[in-house]
């Protein structure tokens, strides 16, 4: 059984506000969606189309890839802690929680302009929110 086949690519959302003055719309997209060189994010608000350069795709591009590492490594993140010092002690959160719990964003300056991306990624276990 191939890698590919038996972790197939996560569902992920990727959106952010708008950039036209004044408009309030949240432009989203599935980022395996970016591969295609034609691909164009466009606002449901205000229809403004956002054309992604070379150079975005290819950090895009590189955030998938991570993500489906990720993705393949579960088994063994699901029995890995991330260790935080505090007064009086230390706190060990599952990795596997901080995966599910955490918003992530990616900061990219584009247009000189600093914009948050909001990545959201399906959980490989449905049950995982519950």
């Amino acid at each position: 059984m191939s890698t590919e086949n038996a972790f197939p690519n996560p569902k992920t959302q990727l959106d952010f506000h708008c950039l036209s003055d004044g408009c309030e719309g949240v432009v989203g997209f599935d980022l395996i969606n970016i591969a295609d060189p034609e691909f164009q994010a466009v606002c449901p608000v205000c229809h403004r189309a956002y054309a992604l350069d070379d150079e975005l795709r290819n950090k895009l591009t590189r955030m998938m890839k991570l993500i489906s590492a990720i993705r393949e490594c579960e088994d063994i993140l699901g029995d890995s802690v991330v260790s935080v010092n505090v007064a009086g002690g230390e706190v060990r959160v599952p990795y596997a929680l901080l995966l599910t719990r955490l918003n992530t964003l990616i900061s990219l300056e584009i247009s000189g302009r600093k914009i948050d991306f909001h990545l959201w990624v399906e959980p490989s276990n449905p049950q995982i929110f519950r």
